[in-house]
């Protein structure tokens, strides 16, 4: 049996769906923000962080509640939620409300990614078991089924608001809960029960304990400050480059079709050269790359500072994502790996958090430096990129490195 399971199919599917009605929306919120509501810059920026935590920064919560309880409750709550934020969002017309409705966007997301990622995985291994695909091709499967959706969201978007005002951006709010509504019904009726089971105590101190995790955590934090800024500085860039937002659904566009194109022969031939420290920081520089890029091209006219910028950090993106991914199970115990990825990704959502108005101030500011200043911060994460440890020298992560799994 090569096919995949209905659970994969389904868990598939829904990751396209899901990405399908976010991207429909989220590439407009700044402007929806700035124009329609008329919030200045840092506000801007804060909400916009507050979106990221909310959903990156909570993420652990996700992945607790996903081991406690199982995956499909947690699932129907992100769906529930998601439904919920979109519609209050398209009716939030002052910045406290339209705070409290991206909040419940990005909470949505953290119950809903680590419960369907970690039952994806459970699933590939299953079917491996019983003669069905390799793991790998079920994982492969899911991940372009996410950037397919990523793909063809902003299009959705574009198309939903062409033209200006706040009753476009309604209706694509709508739209996208009306998407998510779908998702929940699918789950209800086809995703099994159970699952769940007890969290094994001391896991915290396993993973805060070791050190290199915690530069790798705050490395990882740099770069998605940086991969934030598609959602504030290229709007920005755009209405200074052509007076409207036009463009950002298709620069979404591209930025996902050079994911689900170029990911793999990109990752391929870096891996030939580069072990995942070294692709991290490669990826790093390449994003630091898209900001001193963009400030130089600015004194053209069109797109070309735009462009450049979402390819560039496209790229980076590209390699930091799968060495950050390959890296993690060396500097930490095996058996709390889950752990492990619901904290990078909640320790990095704290960073963003806390830098996410200065960097919407800053993007206030005429003239390249703004961008310049962004472009130090990946290079702060070239230093705190950890070494792969040998097993000599790495205490306790070698050591669950060469443990199994203990039963679930």
């Amino acid at each position: 049996m090569t096919r995949p399971t209905p659970l994969a199919r389904l868990l598939v599917s829904s990751q396209f769906a899901f990405n399908v009605g976010f991207f429909a929306v989220l590439p407009y919120l700044a402007d929806h923000l700035g124009g329609t509501l008329g919030l200045g810059g840092a506000l801007v920026g804060l909400v916009l962080g507050l979106r990221t935590f909310s959903q990156q920064g909570l993420f652990v919560v996700g992945g607790a509640l996903t081991d406690r309880y199982g995956p499909r409750p947690v699932v129907l709550a992100g769906c529930a939620l998601r439904i919920a934020g979109f519609g209050w969002l398209s009716l939030a017309a002052s910045a406290w409300t339209v705070t409290g409705a991206v909040v419940l966007v990005g909470f949505a997301a953290a119950l809903f990614s680590p419960a369907v990622e970690s039952e994806i995985a459970r699933e590939a291994l299953r079917a491996e078991r019983a003669g069905g695909p390799r793991r790998t091709r079920t994982l492969a499967r899911f991940s372009a089924g996410g950037q397919a959706g990523a793909l063809l969201g902003p299009v959705v978007g574009a198309l939903l608001l062409h033209g200006a005002g706040d009753a476009h951006f309604r209706t694509a709010c709508l739209a996208g809960a009306g998407v998510f509504a779908l998702v929940l019904v699918a789950h209800v009726r086809l995703m099994p029960r159970g699952g769940g089971r007890e969290r094994r105590p001391g896991e915290w101190r396993t993973v805060l304990g070791e050190r290199r995790f915690l530069r790798l955590a705050l490395a990882y934090s740099t770069y998605l400050l940086a991969y934030n800024q598609l959602y504030l500085a290229l709007p920005a860039e755009l209405d200074r480059a052509t007076g409207s937002q036009a463009a950002l659904g298709w620069l979404f566009a591209l930025s996902s079709a050079l994911v689900v194109f170029g990911s793999g022969p990109l990752e391929r031939l870096a891996a030939a050269r580069l072990d995942s420290p070294d692709m991290i920081r490669a990826g790093l520089l390449l994003i630091a790359a898209a900001f001193t890029a963009t400030a130089a091209l600015r004194s053209y006219e069109g797109l070309w500072a735009a462009v450049t910028f979402t390819v560039l950090l496209t790229f980076g993106q590209m390699l930091v994502l799968p060495a950050t991914r390959a890296l993690l199970p060396d500097l930490v115990d095996e058996r709390a790996l889950g752990l492990s990825t619901g904290a990078l990704s909640s320790l990095a959502g704290l960073v963003v958090l806390a830098t996410a108005a200065p960097a919407g101030a800053l993007l206030d500011h005429p003239g390249p430096a703004p961008w310049l200043v962004l472009a130090t911060t990946p290079l702060l994460g070239l230093a705190l990129v950890p070494g792969r440890p040998d097993d000599r020298a790495a205490g306790p992560a070698a050591e669950g490195r060469n443990r199994p799994l203990d039963p679930a």
